[in-house]
């Protein structure tokens, strides 16, 4: 078989997994708080017929050698953590994060995943939850007869209550930074785990340090530009294209060795 043929097939397979994760991307444009993925790839490992700095049958050095390529592969997918747009809606449970940080949330199973959408709503019981109800962390529960939720850029909750003229301070959002947060394992529903690669969470205030401050009544769009994707796909499906033609012309070249040998 034509070592070519496998070549080309590798970049096939390469520029395929491109065009999903490009898919993915458009996908989720008007997902909030989504952050893209980039396909990072590389080139496998190189068929060495003749080494660099070899000696020739002259006995003079090769400057180059004779290697190789055997193709290429996708490595891995990248989340772009870039800040999305801010979007202002007027509902006082929705947050935005401006800068780095994530809200912290309480699943199912006492696992703490972390997120960028800011949509919260209240459950049976008063507290702040995602749209699939997860708990925000720490736990915050609005009264049943408050009048109206203040949520301060350092993530102070204040409640107006009924005939009392001062807020009630009824909580406090904070945030989780990581080192690495491309390290983090997504896991669909907004959220992200922590994994041995993002390293461990670092908990702080809203505006501290190096973390963001929150805004309320409004949203961080996906941070997904339709232009660069849309330029990404017509690449990918160029490369595709030649791809299957360096396929085509291998399959034509061998066509030809059989009728003329």
């Amino acid at each position: 078989m034509n070592p070519a043929l496998w070549v080309a097939k590798t970049g096939l397979d390469a520029q395929q997994k491109s065009m999903q994760v490009t898919s993915n991307n458009l996908a989720n444009v008007n997902t909030n708080g989504f952050k893209k993925d980039r396909a990072n790839f590389e080139d496998l490992f190189y068929q060495t017929v003749r080494q660099p700095g070899g000696r020739s049958s002259q006995d003079t050095m090769l400057p180059s050698g004779l290697m190789l390529g055997t193709g290429s592969r996708v490595v891995g997918t990248e989340k772009i953590h870039s800040q999305g747009n801010i979007q202002q809606t007027e509902r006082n449970l929705d947050m935005a994060i401006q800068g780095k940080g994530f809200f912290q949330v309480l699943r199912p199973d006492g696992e703490i995943a972390y997120t960028r959408d800011g949509a919260f709503q209240l459950n049976e019981q008063g507290q702040l939850v995602t749209s699939g109800g997860y708990l925000l962390e720490p736990t915050i529960e609005v009264p049943m007869n408050a009048e109206s939720i203040t949520i301060g850029r350092d993530g102070t909750v204040t409640a107006k209550m009924p005939n009392d003229p001062d807020p009630q301070e009824i909580g406090q959002v904070d945030l989780a930074d990581f080192i690495n947060p491309s390290g983090l394992q997504p896991i669909g529903e907004n959220l992200f785990q922590e994994t041995a690669s993002s390293g461990a969470p670092v908990i702080g205030a809203p505006g501290e340090d190096a973390f963001g401050a929150l805004m309320q009544g409004a949203l961080e769009t996906s941070n997904v530009n339709i232009a660069e994707e849309l330029v990404r796909m017509i690449e990918t499906q160029r490369g595709f294209e030649t791809n299957t033609r360096a396929i085509s012309t291998t399959d034509q070249m061998m066509q030809f060795m059989n009728q003329n040998v």
